[in-house]
């Protein structure tokens, strides 16, 4: 297996990262009882040295639940009817969580809503009141 290549400057080296395979669930016919196709990779990102901390970090918050309690990620792949085309797969979701988790985070820049929405939403306001107002003029006794 080849290191995992995420950007010119960050490289998973393939003895960080476990593989292993299994018979793909579903239907499938006689290919899926026999076969191996489905791939799981784990990667020790505590562990790992790769990635700054802040980024790690970044990570772990996007995981979701591929996030492992002992802290690796796991990425499995069964979409296709062979391992290599699964372990693709697999490396490509793993190279877009990493790539995702890499990107700066955009600060939230304050910013004040509008004249001309203040008054569209108070206007809204007042006709809303206006109409469940006029919803309670009637008496039910006659």
């Amino acid at each position: 297996m080849d290191d995992l290549v995420i950007t010119e400057h960050v490289i998973i080296p393939a003895s960080e990262l476990e593989v292993a395979v299994a018979r793909s669930s579903g239907p499938g016919g006689q290919n899926v009882n026999k076969v191996n196709s489905k791939v799981s990779i784990h990667w020790q990102l505590q562990k790992s040295t790769i990635l700054p901390e802040p980024i790690k970090q970044r990570l772990i918050a996007s995981a979701g639940s591929k996030l492992c309690q002992d802290g690796s990620i796991q990425v499995t792949s069964q979409e296709h009817r062979d391992q290599p085309s699964n372990l693709r797969s697999c490396h490509d979701k793993l190279r877009r969580m990493i790539a995702e988790a890499m990107k700066p985070v955009k600060k939230r820049r304050p910013t004040k809503p509008s004249k001309a929405s203040q008054r569209r939403r108070m206007d809204d306001k007042r006709l809303n009141s206006n109409k469940k107002a006029a919803r309670g003029t009637g008496s039910w006794e006659s």
